[in-house]
């Protein structure tokens, strides 16, 4: 297996957190998270010792976890602004749409560029571009993928868009991954998402 990809399994291990499903993975061992301090009383561990990379075990449990890997993630690719939203807007210099230009220059792509890279449609491309529509988060995690964009860029679209990075996604770990370790080569980020069955990003594919 190539060096990223392992390193993907490690980064996912350290940071994947949906707790219920990693205990359903059979031979998942729960860690004590409950125990007596030096001074004597009842402490609790941070659930963040319930993560893959504190398992014995982790390999085989990283590999039962993707068999069973689906990808239900949002397709949609945008929604529909309400007349408070639009209201809203006009004041907030910190909308998807002021920030877009700006995220895009730092990567050398335009507003047209970008959505000819983009599985969306261009008339709503353009009103998502203009801010008469708002994009959901794949949208957002697709455009930071095939613009090669930088991290805090793609986070602060995020942020202007309602949403964050989600540790209990294995959507948002991956792609969460391939942005901050920059690998947007297309061979190499296609397996990164096919190694995790990501399959709903709305990236237009040669």
């Amino acid at each position: 297996m190539e060096n990223y990809l392992k390193e993907l399994d490690e980064r996912f291990c350290e940071r994947y957190s949906d707790y219920v499903k990693l205990s359903a993975i059979e031979g998942y061992e729960m860690p004590e998270t409950i125990y007596v301090a030096t001074d004597g009383n009842i402490a609790r561990r941070d659930s963040s010792v319930m993560r893959l990379c504190y398992q014995k075990k982790r390999d085989e449990l990283l590999r039962k976890f993707k068999a069973g890997l689906a990808d239900t993630s949002f397709t949609f690719n945008f929604s529909f602004r309400s007349l408070r939203d639009k209201i809203d807007d006009r004041r907030n210099k910190h909308t998807f749409a002021r920030l877009l230009p700006a995220a895009l220059k730092h990567c050398g792509e335009t507003a047209e560029s970008a959505g000819e890279k983009l599985e969306i449609e261009p008339r709503f491309w353009a009103k998502i571009v203009k801010g008469k529509l708002y994009p959901e988060k794949n949208t957002v995690l697709a455009l930071a993928l095939v613009c090669r964009m930088q991290s805090q860029d793609c986070a602060n679209l995020l942020s202007a868009s309602g949403f964050t990075f989600d540790d209990t996604s294995v959507r948002d770990v991956v792609a969460h991954y391939l942005i901050e370790q920059k690998i947007f080569n297309e061979e190499m980020r296609d397996r990164c998402l096919a190694e995790y069955r990501v399959t709903n990003l709305p990236i237009k594919r040669n």
